[in-house]
């Protein structure tokens, strides 16, 4: 089961049912989903997203995921799950835009890669950040990730493949 855990500002609480809202609203803003590397999902998709973690993901112990909140106030999404480009663990963040610029998306990633290496035992873990995400890019480099390779869509998009032992200082 995913456990709650906390940062020095945020606190990574397993979804909820009364999250749902919190959830979709942050699936639906353009930028957020830019960042990704998804499109626009129909709301109603977003919600059957959202059921299945809790109907599926949790029971199942399929992966660990998290709703971040900030003084009370849903503030992202955060996932530690098995990564489709190489065979390891990915870490996911999606911040709310009026979250940006603060510092909490390197202090979302350092509490992931703390969590893998503590309670998951993994000695490296991975991300994956659009070519086109620069702010994200410069955080990775900063907290310590490298570049692996480019993975390039069936759109022709970019994204860079990072990596990052768990035992560096994050």
């Amino acid at each position: 089961m995913t456990p709650p855990l906390r940062t020095e500002h945020l606190e990574f609480i397993p979804y909820r049912t009364e999250d749902e809202d919190a959830f979709v609203s942050l699936l639906r803003k353009a930028d957020v989903c830019r960042w990704m590397g998804q499109d626009l999902v129909p709301e109603p998709d977003i919600r059957a997203l959202f059921r299945a973690i809790l109907s599926d993901v949790y029971p199942q112990n399929l992966f660990d995921v998290w709703g971040l909140w900030l003084d009370g106030t849903y503030a992202g999404h955060a996932e530690v799950k098995r990564a489709g480009n190489v065979d390891g663990h990915e870490l996911v963040t999606a911040l709310a835009p009026e979250f940006w610029g603060r510092g909490l998306g390197r202090e979302a990633v350092r509490g992931l890669i703390r969590y893998a290496r503590d309670e998951l035992g993994l000695k490296e873990v991975y991300g994956m950040v659009g070519a086109e995400n620069t702010p994200s890019l410069a955080m990775g480099r900063r907290l310590g990730f490298r570049h692996l390779r480019d993975v390039v869509g069936d759109d022709g998009s970019v994204t860079r493949l990072l990596a990052i032992s768990t035992t560096d200082p994050a």
